[in-house]
């Protein structure tokens, strides 16, 4: 059983080696255990303390966690609610389509943006933020259950206090992260 120590990181890890930490910790930590809410919540976690360990500029993220699909929405109009997360206090929902959060979940692809200044409609959650990675969590049905098309039921939220804080090292990482949390829970 993986606990606590899946959290410490040691102080000359690459974003590579976190990365693969954070997946094979969480990979333990999900090992019967189906709890959307508690996976979320440990992963939030391993991802602030993997970003903490690392140099410049990704110890400056200042925020990372969550957004789900928020069962309440009403239909047609589909938003996001506020999910586990490491950081100051966030924004509670946000309509599908509107910012960084919004748009990928709309899209169902990965948002990567190196000044959040220059996206239209950021929602500015966090004054520090400068940058910001967003990554969809798609559910895809199962064989023989109709239709191919998966559905956003969260998404993965990484801001940065950097310009540019990102890359396609995270982007690549963050979408494994987001296939294994999307295999890993039973959503609502």
């Amino acid at each position: 059983m993986v606990h606590a120590d899946a959290a410490n990181f040691a102080p000359d890890v690459t974003k590579e080696q976190a990365y693969e930490q954070v997946l094979d910790q969480a990979e333990g930590l999900f090992f019967e255990q189906r709890n959307w809410v508690c996976n979320l919540a440990n992963t939030a976690s391993l991802l602030w303390h993997a970003y903490k360990s690392l140099p410049a500029p990704s110890n400056q993220v200042n925020w990372a966690g969550f957004y789900t699909l928020d069962p309440q929405s009403r239909p047609g109009k589909p938003q996001l609610i506020l999910g586990p997360f490491s950081g100051k206090v966030a924004c509670q929902t946000i309509p599908f389509g509107r910012g960084v959060c919004g748009t990928a979940a709309a899209t169902a692809t990965t948002q990567v943006v190196g000044d959040v200044d220059a996206f239209p409609g950021h929602i500015a959650c966090d004054g520090d933020s400068r940058s910001e990675i967003v990554v969809p969590i798609v559910v895809v049905p199962s064989a023989g259950s109709g239709g191919a098309e998966g559905r956003v039921v969260a998404i993965i939220d990484v801001d940065c206090a950097a310009p540019d804080g990102f890359d396609d090292v995270d982007r690549l990482w963050l979408e494994k992260l987001a296939r294994l949390v999307a295999e890993s829970c039973d959503w609502p």
